[in-house]
Formats: structure tokens, C-alpha cells, sequence
């Protein structure tokens, strides 16, 4: 088969029919679904494709349950990181050039990306051509940019709204910063899509000489456990003055503290070792402690001064142990080891479940052997934990005393701010983080800033309210939803550079990325009509917006059909049915966008759903580019095809799960796919079914596959795709190759030609290309991506026939392991049934489980059975051996035994035995176990209901 020619065929016809173009249909139900809009910097890669597959499989089993579905598609050009990469192109990066050419960019295409809209209008045509190479049913005509004039009319009108409500405010705040583009950098500007965290650290200010040594901290409430502070000896420090005061610092951290205070002078510069035996005053209790070596501190985080409180970090309990093993250390710096002696740990916190001394206690625990052992940093996570969850202040914390840890951490962290003791320090804790410029990212205090307040309380009870009638899939990540809600506070929501609307009321700013990306859903549904009617942007203005998204107003810029047509859109395919991202952007982006239409839309309109899924790992590893891999998505369509990867991608975990891609899965998926092609195209020809002569085999095969059907149906609801793939490539497939063991009769072929009709069906929307062709060949004129998709035949449901056929796949397998194990060459196989007797007390059993007996009484309440009791202790020796097969056994299962009754186990084998012997080569004999005259090794007694004794000669 030539998946490339079948993929491109079908992608023309679809195109040409114009099938996936989604029109108001009032008769018809709709199902709009979005997928984030890709950023044109770079290819889409086989990890981007995972995301993409998943809406697009999502989208045709809707359509095909019966849906208008609305899939479309925009390009997110906003943002700096195309503008840094044309910034490094002019400058002649070597390294940047090398890695267009290897991605496949000719050269003479590089030469034009000194122009930002160069990089973004070819990396658009390529994202673009790989969405429709790899089959997506997307309507595109209503594709756009974000910086398309009439999108940045819409952006406007939106943050005009975001302002009457006061969610934009304006301010000093901490922000991530990029010294180099003079810029807040978010997600969206770092290489490696990384989003910078903010941590708020307290600068204690220890009392030295005319100056202070700022100790950074996160744990502000045991500065009364401090001990000594480390300087690192081996690299510079400096004075400087800030605001009038003199402090020292790590020389590295003074072009930090230029972008969180305005007046920083740098008076010299103090080598390390110099500082090392002096002492430095505690500011909150007075206490002199000496100034101690430590290597391990980092210049680069936060002041480069470190504070040690060793009863309660174990980082500084090993950091004292090990300079105590090795005091000779000390000599260099003058110092002898008297001065250890005040080194004793302070405890100042007592949590219940630990001793006097947190510290070494969790590190004894957990056996931490090092600093640079890893437990240690397990052993601080565990130890934060208990005492900021559990933790009261000591008696040696004045008026803490008594306190709990966390309400002593703000009550101290307010005294040391307010009465100038600290002061306080922003730092990137997740970093190092880079701009995409190639600059390391900062923490900039910035003065009158514009941000999104999503601290806004009102506004968090509003995300709060429709978070809680969405449906999330899965629903394990609602909690990571809630603590977002939770923690967000102010974005910043412009910047001076970029591409990108500008802020309509102060046009010097830009709107950045997360913030110009949260409702264009609202505009792909107008979209259509402004590109095909080719409406002036300034025509779009707020108050159009108003009347078409609110209902409001009475525009006069646009004719009154035309605003009719675009309302008529809009309230027709809103609100959003699902909305699909990777995680990566639950806390900015798909937390966003809850919170902006809450803003903006009445509660009729907010979103239904949000869809989230893991990464694609290459070959067990996360796909970076110093590994080489990365795979564009355009060159592995190339290797493998559309279906091809379409299927691998979704067949390889669960939704939450990093997907494993890999060469030998995916030519493992190719062989599977050909297989299915192949075995279809088989029975194309053959006749229908003539339901006048099914016999139990063939009722059994299309029972199965009404089972199929609702299983996959269920799983594809849930998208559980993993395992729709593997019921219809796997489970099915096997079932088909059991039956044509059973059988082989013309009525046979008409049996799976039913069945792979059903199957390619379930199949198309992972694998569209091949299920159109083999529908095609199948003598059918429509689209399977237009067919309904399979419904349960209640009609064709056989409870008998499958435990029947169950109980002789059961007993062929139980047969077949006996003589593997065993080693026998059989001439001849006994199987012993279990009599009626055993029967009852099984069903009786089931029975009294099923009506709500506790399991510690469903011995005693069925001896309580006349028949039952009669056979003595025979009959309870049997309750006791099946009573626990009984309480594990599926409650699906339990039902489907009592609604067919007891099986006549006899005469189902004596139907079989011609093919029992085939199988097995021998002669086969039935017998009941109670009336069994030849046992020669007493297995009779053995049997049970559905699973007879077996003795093999």
C-alpha cells in the first residue's frame, strides 16, 4: 500500500467537497473545538503533533456522531521571539543560521529572515502544510493572524472591556525581564517554552560594621535559629549603596538589584575570603555569629549571602557537620576550630511527629549521607512541609511564642520589613531561564507597568464558579486548576517591542502573547465572514463588537445584514465545547482563558470543556535540540505518513502521559495498519449477512463487536484513545482472527465484512486516509469522515453465544497450558463438567452477592439452601473453594451469568468436540463429574461451573 498516495488523494477530495467547512445548521447539533494557535518561529515536531492529532481525531468522532463540528485554525504571531531571532540573523548567528539549514530552510530563504514577517510568513505556509498533510479536518476559511488588522481591532475591543471591569491596572510589581530586549518575558519569549517563576525573598539586614550583609531568605520566621552566615570565599562581593544604606553583596547579584531599586551605587568591590571569621549581628535578638566558608554558596541566587539555621535546614546541619570533620579546613582563613563551638543548632520550632532537632532527624530518616547527596533536597522539601503545615513557634522566639509557622512568617516578615530590618528581593527560582535572544532572564521591579489583575477576588470567585461546571478532561487535573486560580495575581499584559496589538490607550505598549490569546475563539466564529467580505478594520469597532459578542448597541459602521450574519454566527457555535492544550499551559494560558471570559461573556457563554495532555519523549528521552531529537513533523510525514503517525502518537499512552515515539513504534503501526488494509480488503466483495442461517459461532462474533462498539464509544467520550486504538487494532482484530479459526463458510465472510465495516469506522478518525480508501473499496460513494458513527444493535447482543464461545476459548487455554507444563503429546483429553448441583450453590452464591449479602456471610446464607445443604460437607467444601473466584469476579460478569443461567456444559463441548480434537490432535471425552467411572487421577471432584477438571493421556 502507498500511504503517501492514498493520504494525498483523499486530502484533494476532501478539499475539493469542502466537507470540513462548518455552516449555521439549526436542524443540526454543533461541537465547536479549538486547539491552541501554533507560534510560525520554527516547524511544528512530532511532539506539537500530539496535541494537534488528539483535536482532530476529537473533532471527526463528533462529526461522525452527528455533530456540525467547528474546527479552526489562526497563527500566533504576537510576541518577541520571532523579532529576537531576525535581531540575531542580522548580527550573523552562526548558530541560528546552522539550525534553519538543518531544519531544511533553503538558504536563500534564510537571507530574507531579517525580516520578522519573513520568519513568520514561511514558517506559517509550513505549519500550515503539515496541518493539511497530516489529514486535519479544519475549516480554514476562517484562518488569520494575531496581527491582522481587524484581529487587532477585536484585541482592542476586549481590553477596553478587561478596563471598564478594572482588571487592568498599572503599577510597580516584579516581572520577568529581559535585559538585553528591554522587556517582560513570559512563556512565550524563552527558549525552551519555559514560564519564570517569581520567588520573594527577605533580605535580612545582619548588622556589619557600618554596613550589612543581606541574607536572603524564604524562611523569614527562623532568623531566630541563625548560627553563623556563609560567604562563599572563592568568588568577588561588593559594596554598594542602595537607597542611602551600605550592604554587601555577591558582585553577580548587583545588576539584579538594579532592576528592583532605583538608586544603586557600586562603592568597591571585596573579595570573599576577606569577610570569612568576622562577625555580623542578628538583627532580631542581638546575638553576634560569625561569618563561615562555604563553597557550596551560589553568587548567582539572590544576594550571594546565606544565612544558616542548621536545627531546620538540613542543607546547613551537614554543611556545620562536614566543617567540623574537617576543621583543618579553617586554617587558611586564619581561623582555629573554638570557633565551631557556637555552632550548636537552635531549635525554635517544635512539630509534633519531631524531635529536638528537625533537621537531623529527617536526615537520619531518609539516610542522607552529604550535602551533595540527592536525598538531601528531599529532606528540605519533607521538613518544609511538616513545619510550615504542622510547625508552633518556641518559647525562643518571643513574641512568636506559641505561633504557628505559618502565620509566624508573615507576622516576622512584616517586622523586619517595616521596621527596615529586610528589605526585599525578587528572584527567578526556576531559572537559569533564557530569552530567547539568548540573554539570561531577571526579576525587573518596573514602574508603571500595565498588568492583568488576576488577583482580583471577585474576578477568582467568577474563574472559580465556571471551572466548576466544566468538564475537565481528565479530571485529575481540576485540582491543578484550582490551586492556579488560586495563586494567580497581577501579568503583566504589555510590552515596549514586539508584534502584537498595541494597547489602545497607550499605543508605546504591546499586548503580549498570553494576554491576546485567551478569547480569539469568539473571532474564528466571525472570521469567515470578515475574510470573505473582506471587512475594513476600521470598520470593526467596540461598539460593532459590543452588539455582535453582547447583544449591545446599535452599530452604524457595518450594514445591518452583515451584523446580523456575524451575530447569527457567533450565537450559533458558541459557547466553546472543548478547548484542547498540552499541560504546559494550565497555569498561564488555559487559566487565562477562563478567567478573560468569565470577563467578557454572560455564564451562558463560558466555555464547556478543557482538554489536557502530556509530552511526546523521543525514545524514552524529552525531545531537545542538544540530543539532535527532534523530528520535524513535515520530515517524518515524509518517513511514515499521515495514519501512520497519527495512530503511533495516540497509541502510546494515556491523555496525561508522555507519549513514547520511537522509529520501530511507528513502523511497528505501520506493518499493523497495512495488516488491517490488507485483511479488509479480503472480504470487500463479500455477500451481506443472511441472518437466516447464523449459527452460535457467528452470533457470538457479532455480539462481540456490539461489545466493541460501545466499549470504543465509551472510551472516545472519555478520549481515552489509547485504548479505542487497541480495541479496534488489537482486540477486535483478534476476535476476527478467533472466528475464521471457528469457521469457514460463505456466511462467514459475510460475518467479517460486517465486522471490519464497523471496525474501519471506529478506526477513521485516527486513521482517515486508509479508512476513506478501504470505504471506498468497500463499494460505498459517501466520506466515512460524513458517515454516522457505529450505534449498538441490542438485536445482535448474545449474552449465550459469548459465554459459550467463552467457555471454550477457557477451556482450550486451560487444556493448553496443562500441556505445555506437562509436556504431554495427548491422546486422548477428559473433561470433567461440573454436575447441577455445583451449579446452583455457584448461582445461589452469586445471587446472595448480588442482592447485598456481606461477603463474611455468603457461606452460611447459601447452606441455608435445601439442596445445597444436602450434599454436607462435600457442598461446603465447594462454597469454600469458589467463594472468593465469586467476590473478585466482575459485577458485569456476575450479571451475565445470571441472566443466561446455568450452562449445559455437557452438551456445549459435545457441539465442539470435532473442533476440540482438530485443535488438539485427539481424541476428546465429556463426561459429568458425578458420573465419571474412569478417573484414574480423582480430577473430577476439581470441577467447577465453566471450568471442567481436565486429565490428559
Amino acid at each position: 500500500m502507498d500511504f503517501r498516495a492514498i493520504e494525498e488523494k483523499w486530502q484533494k477530495k476532501w478539499k475539493e467537497a469542502r466537507i470540513f467547512e462548518a455552516n449555521p445548521e439549526e436542524s443540526k447539533p454543533k461541537f465547536y473545538l479549538t486547539v491552541a494557535y501554533p507560534y510560525p518561529n520554527m516547524p511544528q515536531h512530532i511532539g506539537h503533533a500530539r496535541t494537534y492529532t488528539l483535536t482532530d481525531v476529537y473533532a471527526r468522532y463528533k462529526r461522525m456522531r452527528g455533530y456540525n463540528v467547528l474546527f479552526p485554525m489562526a497563527f500566533h504571531y504576537t510576541g518577541t521571539p520571532i523579532l529576537a531571532q531576525s535581531k540575531r540573523l542580522q548580527s550573523g548567528d552562526k548558530e541560528l543560521i546552522e539550525q534553519f539549514k538543518s531544519l531544511g530552510v533553503p538558504e536563500e530563504v534564510i537571507t530574507t529572515f531579517t525580516s520578522p514577517i519573513s520568519i513568520a510568513k514561511y514558517f506559517h505556509e509550513d505549519l500550515k502544510l503539515g496541518m493539511q498533510e497530516m489529514g486535519y479536518s479544519i475549516d480554514w476559511r476562517r484562518e488569520f493572524t494575531t496581527i491582522d488588522p481587524a484581529y487587532n481591532k477585536f484585541i482592542e475591543w476586549q481590553f477596553y472591556k478587561l478596563r471598564e471591569k478594572n482588571y487592568i491596572t498599572k503599577g510597580s510589581h516584579p516581572i520577568g525581564w529581559c535585559p538585553s530586549c528591554k522587556n517582560p518575558v513570559g512563556q512565550h519569549d524563552t527558549k525552551g517554552d519555559a514560564e519564570p517563576e517569581i520567588g520573594e525573598f527577605i533580605s535580612i539586614k545582619f548588622i556589619f560594621e557600618d554596613k550589612y550583609l543581606p541574607a536572603a531568605t524564604l524562611r523569614p520566621e527562623t532568623i531566630f535559629g541563625v548560627t553563623n552566615i556563609w560567604i562563599n570565599p572563592e568568588v568577588e562581593y561588593a559594596e554598594v549603596l542602595i537607597n542611602g544604606e551600605k550592604v554587601i553583596v555577591s558582585e553577580s547579584s548587583i545588576e539584579k538589584l538594579k532592576h528592583q531599586f532605583s538608586n544603586v551605587v557600586l562603592i568597591k568591590k571585596i573579595k570573599g575570603s576577606s569577610l570569612i571569621g568576622k562577625y555580623v549581628i542578628n538583627p532580631m535578638d542581638g546575638r553576634k555569629v560569625p561569618i563561615l566558608p562555604a563553597e557550596f554558596v551560589d553568587p548567582n541566587n539572590a544576594t550571594g549571602v546565606v544565612m544558616s539555621v542548621p536545627a531546620h535546614a538540613p542543607y546547613d546541619f551537614l554543611a556545620i557537620r562536614d566543617l567540623q570533620s574537617h576543621s583543618e579546613s579553617l586554617k587558611k582563613y586564619g581561623l582555629d576550630s573554638s570557633i565551631l563551638s557556637s555552632l550548636t543548632p537552635i531549635t525554635i520550632i517544635r512539630t509534633p511527629e519531631l524531635s529536638r532537632i528537625p533537621a537531623q532527624e529527617i536526615i537520619e530518616k531518609l539516610g542522607v549521607k552529604n550535602q551533595m547527596d540527592p536525598k538531601a533536597e528531599e529532606a528540605t522539601k519533607e521538613l518544609y512541609l511538616k513545619e510550615f503545615n504542622n510547625g508552633e513557634m518556641l518559647p525562643n522566639t518571643g513574641e512568636y511564642a506559641g505561633m504557628l509557622v505559618n502565620r509566624a512568617r508573615e507576622e516576622i516578615k512584616r517586622h523586619l520589613l517595616e521596621s527596615n530590618k529586610a528589605f526585599k528581593f525578587y528572584e527567578v527560582i526556576n531559572g537559569p531561564i533564557y530569552c530567547r535572544c539568548g540573554s539570561k532572564i531577571i526579576v525587573n521591579v518596573l514602574g508603571d507597568q500595565w498588568f492583568i489583575n488576576y488577583g482580583n477576588r471577585e474576578w477568582k470567585d467568577l474563574a472559580r464558579e465556571c471551572l466548576s461546571q466544566m468538564n475537565i478532561i481528565p479530571d485529575e487535573m481540576r485540582k491543578e486548576f484550582e490551586n492556579i486560580i488560586d495563586w494567580l495575581r497581577e501579568k503583566a499584559c504589555a510590552r515596549r517591542a514586539g508584534l502584537g496589538t498595541p494597547l489602545p490607550w497607550d499605543r508605546n505598549w504591546i499586548i503580549e502573547s498570553l494576554s491576546d490569546s485567551t478569547i480569539y475563539m469568539a473571532y474564528y466564529t466571525i472570521a469567515r465572514i470578515i475574510n470573505e467580505e473582506k471587512i475594513e478594520a476600521s470598520l470593526l469597532t467596540p461598539e460593532v463588537f459590543d452588539y455582535v459578542f453582547l447583544g449591545k448597541g446599535n452599530p452604524s459602521s457595518l450594514n445591518k445584514e452583515t451584523l446580523e450574519k456575524m451575530r447569527k454566527e457567533f450565537l450559533y457555535f458558541y459557547p466553546l465545547d472543548s478547548r484542547h492544550s498540552g499541560r504546559d499551559l494550565v497555569p498561564n494560558h488555559l487559566t487565562f482563558f477562563i478567567f478573560n471570559h468569565v470577563a467578557i461573556f454572560p455564564k451562558e457563554l463560558w466555555p464547556k470543556q478543557i482538554v489536557v495532555n502530556g509530552s511526546v519523549l523521543m525514545e524514552g528521552r524529552k525531545m531537545s535540540k542538544s540530543l539532535g531529537n527532534i523530528i520535524p513533523l513535515r520530515k517524518a510525514l515524509r518517513t511514515y505518513g499521515a495514519d501512520t503517525l497519527r495512530v503511533a502518537i495516540l497509541s502510546s499512552s494515556e491523555l496525561l502521559q508522555d507519549a513514547d515515539f520511537s522509529d520501530s513504534l511507528a513502523r511497528s503501526i505501520k506493518s499493523k495498519l497495512q495488516e488491517f488494509y490488507n485483511f479488509a480488503l479480503e472480504y470487500s466483495k463479500a455477500p451481506p449477512i443472511d441472518k437466516n442461517y447464523l449459527d452460535q459461532v457467528d452470533r457470538w462474533m457479532l455480539s462481540r463487536v456490539q461489545r466493541l462498539i460501545s466499549q470504543v464509544t465509551l472510551a472516545m467520550e472519555s478520549l481515552r484513545v489509547r485504548e479505542a486504538i487497541h480495541l479496534v487494532l488489537f482486540i477486535l482484530m483478534q476476535d476476527l482472527q478467533w472466528y475464521l479459526k471457528r469457521k469457514n463458510s460463505d456466511n462467514a465472510k459475510s460475518v467479517v465484512k460486517y465486522t471490519m465495516e464497523v471496525a474501519i469506522k471506529l478506526l477513521a478518525p485516527f486513521a482517515p486516509h486508509l479508512c476513506e480508501e478501504l470505504w471506498e473499496a468497500y463499494g460505498h460513494k459517501s466520506f466515512i469522515s460524513m458517515e454516522s458513527w457505529p450505534t449498538l444493535d441490542e438485536s445482535l447482543v448474545d449474552d449465550k453465544a459469548e459465554a459459550i464461545e467463552g467457555f471454550i476459548k477457557s477451556v482450550i487455554e486451560d487444556s493448553s497450558e496443562i500441556i505445555k507444563v506437562t509436556g504431554i503429546s495427548p491422546s486422548r483429553i477428559y473433561y470433567y463438567v461440573a454436575p447441577n448441583w455445583k451449579w446452583n450453590a455457584y448461582i445461589k452464591m452469586i445471587q446472595l452477592l448480588e442482592e447485598g449479602v456481606d461477603v463474611k456471610m455468603l457461606l452460611r446464607e447459601a447452606m441455608k439452601d435445601q439442596e445445597i445443604r444436602s450434599k454436607g460437607s462435600m457442598a461446603a467444601k465447594f462454597l469454600n473453594s469458589i467463594s472468593q473466584l465469586i467476590i473478585t469476579m466482575p459485577k458485569d460478569r456476575r450479571k451475565q451469568i445470571l441472566s443466561i443461567g446455568p450452562l449445559n456444559e455437557i452438551e456445549t463441548l459435545n457441539n465442539n468436540r470435532a473442533f476440540l480434537e482438530n485443535y488438539f490432535k485427539c481424541e476428546v471425552k465429556i463426561i459429568s463429574a458425578d458420573l465419571a467411572e474412569y478417573d484414574p487421577k480423582n480430577k473430577a471432584e476439581q470441577a467447577i461451573p465453566l471450568r471442567p477438571a481436565i486429565y490428559i493421556e
